[in-house]
This record gives C-alpha cells, structure tokens and sequence, in this order.
C-alpha cells in the first residue's frame, strides 16, 4: 500500500521561533528526495523571514530521523546520484549558512542522516531514550551531511571514527555524557525543552549569535588570524542597535530588547 505525502515537512510559528517538523512518521521520518527539497526549501525561507529568529527542528510522531529512506535507494553510476548527494548537502549548508540559532528536538531514533541532522544544529536537545546511531556502514556507506566535520567536533576524531566504522548507537543519556548532545531530558519532553532554549536564544542579540556560529564554523582557523577576525567582528558588532541597546539596559538595570524589527513607516500625514 502506497502512503501519499501531501507535505513532507510542517511548519508553525511560535512567536519568534519557526517549528520545522519532518512529516514521514508512517517511515519514522526517513529521508527521501522530495523531503529533501523541502527541507531546504523551508530553512532558506526560515533564514530570510526577518521576524524569525531561531529555528526548532524536530520529527512527528515521537522519531527524530530514522535515515536515509533505503527503500527509494539502488545502485546507481555517480553521474546519477551527484543531484542527490547534493540536495543532502544543500540541507546542511541551510543550517549551518543562516545566523539564526538552530535547535534540534530528538525523541526516538536518529539513525545515520537523522544523527547527521542533528549534529548539523548549534544545539541538541534530546531525550534520555532518543537512539543516535552512526549506522551508514549498515549499507555499504560511509556518511554525509556534514557528519565528518559535526560528529569529531562534538566527540573527538578518535571517538569519532570508531563511532563511524563501527556503527554505534548511542543513547540519549550517554550521548550528553561525551558531549554528543548538548541537553538530555525525560521522554516525550525534547521538543518542550527545545522550545524553551530556541526562545531564549530569540531574545539574544541576533548579530553577535551570527558572529559566533560564523566564528566557530569551517576549518580551525591559525591563532593569530582569530585575533584579526575578532577585529573585524567586534567593530562590527560596537556600532550596532543591539550593543547600544545592550549598553542602555544595563544603565538602566533593565533586562535587553534585541534585534527591534524597524518601525513601519507613519501615515498620519498622508491622505
């Protein structure tokens, strides 16, 4: 029996922060081309929506990510799956492109790609029971989206490759433990927990979170080219509405308003 997918991937607002849920629960959320596609299509768009100003990534129906749908996958000549290896890659580069913060809300199973979703966020969320599992071998792969950059970043290159080679599964809980995840919590409470995190990362200030995800992505940088990017940044950063708004809220012991949207232009003169 053939499952029609009107929608792949949901999105809903909760003020500031866009909910982006994949919508494949009757395969756990695996990961086929269309899903794919919107995915990213729905991060481009979350990035430039200016009322937004983080993201929550979850999965419905109590699964993060179960993978790479294996039942849409065959044998195929490079020439024939480069698009699709890429179209993963696209996901990626949305997530780790925008300035906005990105959390991801895992309950269930994130296996292989689902752990690589994950990973590809700033923060993790994930209950104690949730099942990370680097399972690309399973199938004759080695991994993608972004997991050779993510998985040695959070873990450690040693811990990493014998995590890749030999399939692991990880828990939640001990996925907090080495730092695999950033927040574990009870079952069924992920995306709770995330939501709290996303909305207090909606009220910081937008530019300096963009500075520092910019900061810490890419290749290790050289000490001293650090110190000229700082530079470059915190110059930035001393003429911006939120550092004088951050300057006047401590003067007046008030708690910061960052990131005020531009006020709409006043027609009391026009007719």
């Amino acid at each position: 029996m053939s499952v029609v997918e009107d929608n792949p991937v949901l999105v809903e607002d909760r003020g500031a922060v866009r909910v982006v849920t994949l919508n494949r629960p009757h395969v756990k959320n695996a990961i086929n081309l269309p899903l794919r596609h919107a995915l990213a299509d729905v991060l481009e768009e979350a990035d430039a929506a200016a009322g937004v100003r983080a993201i929550v990534l979850t999965g419905a129906d109590g699964a993060f990510c179960s993978g790479g749908d294996i039942s849409t996958m065959h044998r195929a000549p490079r020439h024939e799956t480069t698009a699709r290896a890429q179209a993963a890659q696209r996901v990626i580069r949305a997530l780790w492109h925008t300035p906005k913060p990105v959390v991801a809300a895992v309950e269930g199973p994130a296996f292989g790609a689902g752990t690589a979703l994950a990973l590809a966020c700033d923060r993790v969320v994930a209950a104690a029971d949730a099942t990370f599992a680097t399972t690309f071998t399973g199938v004759g792969l080695a991994g993608d989206m972004g997991i050779f950059a993510s998985l040695p970043a959070r873990v450690g290159a040693p811990r990493a490759r014998q995590m890749l080679m030999l399939g692991t599964r990880t828990s939640g809980a001990d996925a907090g433990a080495i730092g695999m995840v950033d927040r574990v919590v009870e079952p069924g409470a992920a995306l709770a927990a995330a939501l709290e995190d996303a909305a207090a990362l909606a009220a910081g200030p937008p530019l300096a979170l963009g500075v520092i995800k910019q900061m810490l992505s890419g290749e290790p940088r050289h000490p001293l080219a650090v110190l000229d990017l700082e530079i470059r940044n915190q110059t930035m950063l001393w003429d911006s509405d939120d550092f004088a708004e951050g300057v006047a809220a401590f003067a007046e012991k008030r708690r910061p308003v960052f990131g005020r949207l531009p006020e709409p232009p006043s027609t009391d003169n026009l007719i």
